[in-house]
């Protein structure tokens, strides 16, 4: 034991020097902190019985992945139950879940054991306490910088922070629009949903989880990278790491989380570093300084192109800009899903070629009873609820990782490699469908049809954005082929395959993936209510993301791989100018921080994680009847307030208190419902209620609209003006709350 302790004494010190580091960066909210990353400790322990298998060829089982694991399977199942009406959504439900499923791996760990199964990591307590320092710092370093900018308020935040206030007031899923109370959310918020599990299951406050969620799946962005790059790469230089090269793969692992967590584009360095130096060495005077939105807004933006305006954003800006969206969240079990397929492609290796002879009943219920691909199956449904685009991203993913695996179970015997990819390919989407049919049953899709692209970016805008991950992506293909066709006898694709390591497949899939995700959104475009002008932004958008991810995940391998394996100096040079580019993009995080966060550096500048510090800062007038309103109001009764654009300061106390209002944000809900007409009535009948002289008109709307609360502050009477008929809307019941100093004040509706 004592050696032990002193093997372990570095990770112990460390992890000492983080605790009191956290105490003293986050002051109060250290506590929700802990317990979060004590949940994720906790819940990862207890599900690595099932991990531990899923992910046998890792050195550490799969311990990191082992945390969303345990989050996904309890809350989707918590999810499940109540979308169907069988529990309600409590605190006590997603705890009693949890508990449930805690529980059955105790018994599959009972069982293992007394089958000598291992399922936990023995003899690697160093590597899991490193892993473990590693995501605590990462959650760290994150969650101290939204600290500096905690309101939820601007770009998108009103509607992902008010999905979440939504959900923590109703019992049943999903939850009531809080911008269309006459309907349900229409919208994939399986996200926002995990946040609320979350915050349930802990007992934390919403105010503050808001934030510590995104930081949350912000460390995960960074770890899940490194532990599977760190594992491919420690899979691939097997027998050749000796001396100072067993730091290899742990470079490798950081490398790629940097990648995909922190790394910029290109976009930064020919802006923020290459064409002012330029314009410096000729004398032009610099007009402005660089923006770190602009790396995100390129394509349609520098030069203008009304007819074409795009957005191809990528993590990092997505945490510094702290939104909580559908593709934020999901990338914590997306990047689960890509490590999951890497284990079951190393096992499915290991394992050989498929016997011969087998009974053909047999033979089927292994196709079909695989233990990845049926929870890749669960994974891609719950897609389909959290981050649509992600669904058919990764079932191309799944599929391209399942026909590599075939053709090598089954030494390329091309009938039955078709035969069974196709039927594991509908199994795929058959139990994907039918997890996530109480989603389905309920949803209006948005999507309306695909067109051929009419606009396509300019060649050096596309260099500047992706050349770099797709020229390291084709000189690692070009290399793994190159050296394995020199000693090929017999060249076929089955061969090939085989002859190529199961790293070497994996990084080459992911890089195909990304590319042709880049190459999509130039060919066709999924169409939505943003033909005019943006007809390509939302599909951009959401397939280069991904993109961002795999490449990231393919350069963190494959540069090391080259460095390490190529015999070719053009190669090293290439992958060795690669990787400088690659840091050099880093700077991008460095200027993002301190553009939006400010001087972070100043601890007396952290102003906590409060996500509704925005009120009193922005809209002093009625930050006091809000709070009342969130204190005071249980339920979803309705809260009518001036409805107006999107991205506006309008919808502050529906977005503020998950109180459902008459019509909210309007192009929000025009996207998600598509009935304009519809919209337009309800606008025009919200301005009738407030500036109607004749009360039994009045009173008809708020019946049609079951109407309990109407709040009338600054933006009502900034909307309305002296249209605005207080005697009116006094009449209708009992002020309940006012503000004698800004004159804000809520009327309670005497029903009739």
């Amino acid at each position: 034991m004592k050696k032990k302790i002193r093997e372990l004494f570095p990770e112990l010190t460390a992890a000492v020097l983080l605790t009191v580091l956290s105490a003293y960066l986050l002051g109060g909210d250290v506590w929700t902190f802990w317990t979060w990353w004590l949940l994720a400790l906790f819940m990862g322990m207890v599900a690595m019985p099932v991990t531990g298998r899923l992910f046998g060829g890792f050195e550490d089982r799969g311990w990191l992945f082992s945390k969303v694991l345990a989050i996904a399977v309890t809350g989707f199942l918590t999810w499940l139950l109540v979308a169907v009406g069988i529990l309600s959504f409590t605190a006590a439900v997603c705890v009693g879940v949890s508990v449930s499923v805690g529980i059955l791996c105790a018994v599959i760990f009972h069982v293992q054991l007394k089958h000598g199964i291992e399922c936990y990591p023995s003899g690697k307590m160093q590597l899991i306490f490193r892993e473990e320092l590693l995501f605590f710092g990462i959650f760290l370093l994150w969650t101290y910088l939204a600290g500096f900018r905690p309101q939820a308020y601007g770009t998108e935040k009103f509607m992902d922070y008010g999905f979440m206030e939504a959900m923590m007031r109703s019992k049943t899923l999903p939850a009531r629009d809080l911008w269309y109370s006459q309907g349900t959310i229409n919208y994939y918020y399986g996200g926002q949903y995990f946040a609320v599990f979350l915050t349930k299951l802990t007992g934390s406050r919403v105010e503050v989880t808001y934030n510590l969620m995104r930081t949350f799946v912000a460390a995960f962005a960074f770890v899940y990278p490194f532990s599977l790059v760190r594992q491919m790469t420690k899979d691939r230089l097997y027998g050749r790491l000796d001396g100072k090269k067993e730091y290899i793969p742990p470079l490798a692992g950081v490398t790629a989380g940097i990648a995909v967590s922190i790394a910029g584009n290109v976009h930064y360095i020919v802006y923020r570093c290459v064409l002012p130096l330029i314009r410096k060495i000729q004398g032009v005077a610099e007009t402005a300084s660089y923006w770190f939105p602009d790396a995100t807004r390129y394509i349609g933006y520098n030069p203008v192109n009304d007819s074409d305006k795009t957005i191809h954003e990528f993590p990092c800006y997505s945490f510094v800009l702290g939104d909580l969206h559908a593709h934020v969240v999901n990338v914590m079990f997306v990047t689960f899903l890509v490590g999951m397929l890497y284990a079951w492609l190393k096992m499915i290796r290991k394992r050989g070629p498929e016997p011969e002879k087998q009974e053909r009943s047999v033979f089927w219920l292994r196709q079909l009873l695989m233990p990845h691909i049926l929870l890749a199956s669960v994974f891609l449904g719950m897609f389909q609820w959290t981050n649509y685009w992600d669904f058919v991203i990764y079932f191309v993913v799944t599929g391209g990782v399942v026909l590599i695996a075939n053709i090598i179970r089954f030494e390329g015997k091309i009938i039955r490699i078709l035969a069974v990819t196709i039927v594991q390919a509908v199994e795929i989407i058959g139990l994907s469908y039918l997890v996530i049919l109480p989603f389905t049953l309920k949803f209006d899709t948005m999507v309306q049809g695909v067109a051929l692209a009419q606009h396509h970016s300019l060649w050096y805008q596309l260099l500047i954005l992706w050349g770099l991950p797709v020229l390291l992506t084709v000189l690692l293909i070009l290399s793994v082929i190159t050296e394995k066709m020199k000693g090929l006898k017999h060249k076929s694709l089955y061969r090939l395959l085989e002859a190529i390591t199961v790293p070497d497949l994996f990084a080459v899939i992911m890089g195909l993936c990304a590319i042709g995700l880049v190459l999509i959104p130039e060919l066709v475009y999924v169409r939505d209510i943003y033909e005019n002008g943006n007809a390509r932004a939302n599909t951009m958008f959401k397939l280069t993301y991904q993109a961002y991810i795999l490449f990231g995940m393919t350069m963190g391998y494959g540069i090391y791989r080259m460095l390490v394996i190529s015999r070719q100096k053009i190669i090293r040079i290439l992958s060795g100018v690669g990787l400088f580019v690659l840091l050099w993009t880093v700077g991008y995080f460095g200027n993002a921080v301190h553009s939006w966060f400010g001087d972070v550096w100043k601890v007396s500048e952290y102003q906590g994680l409060d996500a509704t510090t925005f009120l009193e800062q922005d809209f002093p007038q009625d930050a006091s009847a809000i709070r009342w309103l969130k204190q005071n109001i249980k339920g979803s009764p309705v809260v009518l307030e001036a409805n107006g654009d999107s991205y506006t300061g309008y919808e502050r106390v529906s977005a503020s208190t998950g109180l459902p209002t008459v019509l909210g944000w309007y192009v929000h809900e025009w996207l998600w419902r598509n009935n304009v007409p519809d919209l337009n009535e309800k606008s025009a009948d919200i301005q009738t209620i407030y500036t109607a002289t004749d009360a039994e008109t009045v009173k008809k709307l708020i019946s049609r609209y079951d109407i309990s609360y109407i709040f009338v502050g600054g933006q009502e009477k900034e909307k309305y003006g002296t249209g605005l008929n207080d005697s009116v809307l006094q009449s209708l019941g009992s002020i309940v709350f006012e503000d004698d100093m800004s004159g804000t004040y809520i009327v309670k509706v005497e029903q009739d």
